[in-house]
């Protein structure tokens, strides 16, 4: 059985993060974009990485732009953006496709390990949101509308 361990993706910055590194974290990952209705959630998200991160919580971000064109930047541009508007300090990886035929392979293990509503694989927008435990196992699968705050509980949780 696959864990989210046994991958590795793309940082912003060109260099491969292996996530066997996230063993025994607390992971949130999310799909994020610069001009998206949801970008004011960068804060909430910083907010709570700033939090939790010395009790072994870490924040990965996934750039995308499959969702009204709205992540158009290049890698360097969405870190400058995310760094000057939101002083963002958690991994901001490379631009990727989150559905479809050139999905990361990530995101296709995350939608099996927890489909959205009536099974559904796809996301639907930007900033959906899939919390990890410390074994690698996705236990939860938050909507776009669900504000980084309102994680906090199940975060705490998975943290304990």
């Amino acid at each position: 059985m696959k864990s989210l361990f046994s991958f590795s993706a793309t940082k912003a910055d060109g260099h491969i993060l292996d996530f066997a590194c996230l063993q025994g974290k607390v992971v949130l990952i999310v799909n994020v974009a610069s001009y998206c209705g949801f970008t004011p959630q960068y804060n909430g998200l910083e907010k709570l990485y700033r939090t939790y991160k010395d009790q072994g919580f870490e924040i990965i971000a996934f750039p995308c732009n499959q969702f009204g064109r709205q992540e158009p930047g290049t890698d360097e541009e969405i870190v400058s953006f995310c760094q000057l508007n939101h002083d963002v300090g958690f991994t901001i990886m490379s631009k990727i496709d989150v559905n479809g035929s050139h999905e990361n392979e990530v995101y296709t293990w995350l939608k099996q390990e927890k489909p959205g509503i009536l099974g559904n694989q796809s996301i639907k927008w930007n900033f959906t949101k899939f919390l990890i435990n410390r074994q690698g196992e996705v236990i939860g699968r938050y909507a776009p509308v669900t504000k980084p705050e309102q994680l906090e509980t199940d975060i705490k949780e998975a943290l304990s």
